[in-house]
């Protein structure tokens, strides 16, 4: 039975063979996975890695991209393995869009004081 990341000999269209520049988020992902998996380290492996991105289910792989993927595969897995907790990620992510938040406001304050 195939799964729904199982996309070989199906028409996907072109592939896109240009290299591209990654954005910030992007190396990072990449960053924090060749940490994980360093050999010193070894926290996930990259079958642990392939795993959970073929677990995403269907629509959430079909919308995520890439690295989306990636990331969600080391969460899952580091959340699975008892490395950080479901709690700790979602009080980080509230920091994150507090400092998020507080920044966009203080740029558009900053803008609407040059324009006066």
């Amino acid at each position: 039975m195939r799964r729904h990341h199982d996309m070989g000999g199906l028409d996907a269209g072109p592939v896109e063979q240009n290299e591209h520049d990654y954005a910030p988020w992007e190396k990072r992902v990449d960053a924090i996975l060749r940490l994980l998996s360093a050999p010193g380290r070894r926290m996930i492996t990259v079958d642990e890695l392939r795993r959970g991105i073929e677990e995403l289910g269907p629509g959430a792989y079909d919308e995520m991209s890439y690295y989306e993927r990636w990331i969600a595969s080391v969460t899952n897995n580091l959340v699975e393995k008892g490395t950080l907790t479901v709690e700790e990620l979602g009080r980080k992510m509230a920091e994150v869009e507090a400092r998020w938040d507080a920044d966009r406001a203080a740029h558009k304050n900053s803008q609407e004081e040059r324009a006066q």
